[in-house]
């Protein structure tokens, strides 16, 4: 997959400006304040939200906090949520990211999230699969974690087909919707990432 990153300038162990990749179809860039209409639009459909691990966000003002959130992780230098949109078209239509970063023990946490109209196109495996490189070889990560509702099949589907692997049962580790949530363990390794890369490096190159 052809992936193009801005150079990024580090000061004190993080970065000085926003790291923008394009992929084949995507932008990866900053999540704005002028972003919070399609924010709400994501964030407060309930449906899309309900294996999501938080409520709904009621109105514009929530949205601008959200932005603000994403913001203030990499002030903080926790972690970076790229806005996704299409390299062709204006407007987020979804985001993804890598938080909880615990520098000394090389792991962080990732999570996504995809606009209704733009599913089942290949569009955020096409995202994923550019952040997690960029974070395998930027942030010197070695484990990248994710926690999925044992319901939430299409989030199953797209964690187990870029390589994540299943670890366990997290019992009733999430609350929102006013209920307590199982969620289910995953990982990925460094050096399953690289395999994944030489296998997917391989298919690509075998004649038609």
């Amino acid at each position: 997959m052809q992936r193009r990153v801005r150079r990024t300038h580090w000061q004190n162990g993080w970065m000085t400006d926003f790291p923008l990749i394009q992929t084949q179809r995507l932008l990866l860039r900053e999540v704005t304040a002028e972003d919070a209409p399609a924010l709400l639009s994501i964030h407060g459909d309930r449906d899309l939200m309900k294996w999501f691990g938080s409520d709904p966000i009621p109105d514009l003002r929530a949205a601008e906090g959200l932005a603000e959130t994403f913001a203030e992780w990499r002030r903080a230098g926790t972690g970076t949520r790229w806005g996704l949109q299409l390299r062709d078209q204006q407007g987020l239509i979804g985001t993804c990211g890598l938080f909880r970063w615990d520098q000394r023990w090389k792991r962080c946490t990732t999570g996504y999230e995809l606009a209704r109209p733009f599913h089942g196109q290949g569009l955020m495996r096409e995202a994923l699969a550019a952040m997690l490189s960029w974070g395998f070889e930027n942030m010197g990560l070695n484990r990248v974690e994710a926690q999925i509702h044992p319901l939430n099949v299409a989030s199953l589907h797209l964690a187990e087909a870029i390589g994540f692997r299943q670890e366990g049962l997290l019992r009733e580790v999430g609350y929102w919707g006013g209920g307590h949530h199982d969620l289910l363990q995953y990982s990925l390794l460094q050096r399953d990432w690289q395999t994944e890369q030489i296998v997917a490096n391989a298919r690509m190159s075998l004649p038609e």
